[in-house]
């Protein structure tokens, strides 16, 4: 076990052999750590579990309380995964609500510097988070997203797996599965086509999903009509199967542009 000399560390924190823990690094009580942890100089733990191989860079914060003045000190945590790097200035709080209630994030994660994930949050495996970009309480970001520079996203909303959202952008509704988002409020631009290739997305995949983005920016029916025509017509598309399901379960609505619909219904 690699631990500097003037790191601090709580009694009760579990700390495998395999790990290093760099100079001035605090870790505070409620932490475990996998194996093959590496946390750099001057990051900051409490309450929290990191998986195996995930690298903590400097002036980082993880499970610090969440910034909501309703949370009174309850034993919440946040529960990170396998193989994730965490940049310079993360801040990764831990949940409010009754005790044993978590923010988590899943496994191959990247947060650039000063990222934030606040309370309550849910961040499945493969996303990136670039430079500043920052969710609000109780946001569920599905696999694989890209969340662009300095964007910033309103709490309890929603964005789908494979989604990509330019920078300076800011969502306060939901970004459904496979778009291309940007914009404030940050609206649709098609298919996220670039990284669905990237992705290994076959071509047969593409077509259908950039003309299902076609009749949902089209705007000559409703989101609910979209949905249902889009289960008619691609009944085996797991991929479609998926949006249509985004759509009819989204509750902060799906905001299209300044003359689209951003709840299922025409405005």
């Amino acid at each position: 076990m690699a631990i500097h000399k003037t790191a601090i560390i709580a009694e009760d924190a579990i700390i495998p052999a395999s790990c290093e823990i760099g100079p001035n690094v605090v870790i505070g009580e409620g932490v475990v750590l996998g194996e093959n942890v590496k946390i750099m100089a001057s990051a900051y733990l409490e309450f929290c579990e990191i998986g195996d191989g995930t690298v903590i860079s400097p002036f980082a914060s993880i499970g610090t309380p969440p910034q909501d003045l309703s949370y009174k000190g309850q034993r919440t945590k946040v529960v990170i995964g396998k193989n994730c790097m965490i940049k310079e200035y993360v801040t990764i709080n831990r949940a409010a609500g009754d005790d044993g209630a978590i923010t988590k994030v899943g496994d191959r994660c990247l947060f650039m510097a000063s990222s934030h994930v606040a309370h309550n949050c849910v961040v499945e495996d493969e996303v990136i988070f670039a430079n500043l970009a920052t969710i609000g309480g109780h946001v569920h970001v599905c696999k694989g997203s890209f969340l662009g520079g300095m964007s910033v996203y309103h709490q309890n909303i929603r964005i789908g797996e494979y989604a990509i959202v330019s920078g300076f952008s800011g969502a306060r509704m939901d970004i459904p599965p496979f778009a291309k988002a940007g914009g404030y409020p940050a609206s649709l631009y098609g298919a996220n086509v670039v990284g669905l290739k990237r992705r290994g997305f076959s071509k047969e995949e593409l077509l259908n999903l950039r003309n299902a983005y076609r009749l949902i920016q089209s705007r000559t029916m409703t989101l609910t009509n979209v949905a249902n025509k889009l289960e008619e017509e691609y009944p085996n598309d797991k991929n479609i199967i998926r949006l249509v399901e985004f759509i009819r379960t989204s509750k902060r609505g799906i905001y299209l542009g300044r003359y689209g619909s951003s709840s299922g219904e025409e405005e």
